[in-house]
């Protein structure tokens, strides 16, 4: 399991590590009941404050993603969470429209975004299909 967080970007390193473990989840490279690293083997893996991590997993814990049982450690959940949540959705499209609006003043056409969607998309579906 390869966490990277790029200390450059306008993302806060917890933000990153949320980022990257549901992307891995999604991709089907971390699976239900899996260990993740401790709080102090990811933080010193990453070369990262401890408190950054915790943080981080604190959050994925809120949103149902992974689980910690004491004594045992934290693993990513039996049932990862898809339910809906509209101020997420709203969130997400917010989001999505800055980035339309960004990729429109970067000369970026529709069907290159378009292209880019299905791509992420496909690349995601594609890791669920090996499971």
């Amino acid at each position: 399991m390869y966490f990277q967080i790029d200390p450059k970007k306008n993302i806060p390193l917890y933000e990153q590590v949320i980022h990257q473990v549901k992307e891995m989840c999604a991709k089907g490279l971390l699976k239900p009941n899996e260990k993740l690293p401790s709080v102090r083997e990811l933080s010193s893996h990453m070369v990262i404050n401890p408190n950054t991590v915790s943080k981080a997993y604190q959050e994925l814990e809120r949103q149902g993603l992974i689980v910690t049982l004491r004594g045992k450690g934290t693993f990513i959940s039996e049932e990862l969470a898809h339910t809906y949540d509209r101020k997420q959705a709203e969130e997400l499209k917010q989001s999505f429209k800055q980035v339309i609006i960004d990729s429109y003043y970067a000369g970026l056409s529709k069907n290159e975004l378009l292209q880019w969607f299905t791509d992420v998309y496909e690349e995601m579906e594609g890791h669920h299909d090996e499971s």
